[in-house]
């Protein structure tokens, strides 16, 4: 275990954070990230940043958490009895970007590591992420954009990589009881170890890095958009689906919540409006309905 390097992935996390939150404001140009610094009873610490009602942003958050526990949480055991009953060490950056324009995606990206101990066992480590882009208003260019910058940051780790982790984002961003994506996807990953800590902590940091790389040009070409009232009430009515798949589904609000983890900072991730309507549809050949039977179907986008 003495390749492991605990401290280089907490620097490498802290001025990922960093870096972008400040590309993010730069983008917006109007608001700045409001910094929240936490401490856990339990232990640990964390350091969320919060931005909202900007130019482009009307919510976003940019979320550093280092965390301690006695027991791992059920969500992380699921169908990894060895884990069970073992103290655990959780850091990692989650980020949720909720624009103001419909015609801008809301993105989402998150990277971590975790080390679960147990006395007198070896300890057992892993890396664990990725970033996947919701849109509302769907355009060909941008999912290519999307998934090229995703494909390419795992491009030097194997060919295999890229579709390996997009299917896999495609299966875990699904909303069981919707029947329907959460959006298009991009990258998911977990278990990350057996390549060893250097190789497995550089491809983290390449899909880490990446997804400014990947959602930058998007805000920029879609953020002075003119949009309509019902557009923005499409909007409105999908992010609710954002909301349910959070918190029906999502590994890391349930880890959150199950370890006793700042509330607030967990939840940062819902957006400040969203509309639920009883049996809302949408009309047939709109655009609307185009996200929904062409933008929310697995495809290959490269």
């Amino acid at each position: 275990m003495s390749d492991i390097d605990v401290s280089l992935v907490k620097s490498w996390l802290l001025n990922l954070q960093n870096s972008i939150c400040s590309a993010l404001e730069k983008e917006d140009g109007q608001a700045h990230f409001v910094e929240d610094c936490w401490q856990r009873p339990e232990g640990g610490s964390g350091l969320t940043r919060v931005i909202s009602n900007g130019a482009v942003f009307e919510k976003g958050g940019v979320n550093f958490s280092h965390v301690f526990g006695e027991s791992m949480p059920a969500s992380a055991t699921a169908g990894r009895p060895e884990l069970a009953g073992r103290r655990f060490e959780a850091m990692g950056v989650s980020l949720v970007m909720h624009p103001s324009n419909p015609h801008v995606p809301t993105s989402h990206a998150n990277v971590r590591f975790f080390i679960a101990r147990k006395e007198g066992a070896p300890d057992v480590w892993w890396f664990g992420g990725g970033l996947d882009l919701t849109p509302y208003f769907g355009y060909d260019e941008d999912c290519i954009h999307w998934h090229q910058t995703a494909k390419d940051s795992c491009q030097e780790f194997g060919a295999e990589v890229y579709p390996k982790y997009k299917q896999w984002c495609d299966e875990y961003f699904y909303i069981k009881h919707r029947k329907e994506a959460r959006g298009i996807g991009g990258l998911f990953f977990d278990d990350l170890y057996s390549e060893g800590f250097a190789k497995s902590f550089a491809l983290t940091q390449s899909i880490g890095e990446a997804y400014l790389q990947a959602y930058l040009p998007i805000i920029n070409k879609r953020k002075n958009t003119e949009y309509s009232i019902q557009q923005k009430d499409f909007q409105l009515h999908r992010r609710g689906r954002y909301v349910e798949f959070n918190l029906v589904y999502d590994r890391g609000t349930l880890f959150g919540l199950q370890s006793n983890g700042r509330t607030e900072s967990i939840l940062m991730s819902l957006p400040p409006e969203v509309k639920w309507s009883y049996d809302y549809q949408v009309a047939d050949n709109s655009d609307e309905s185009k996200l929904l039977n062409y933008y929310l179907v697995s495809r290959d986008w490269v």
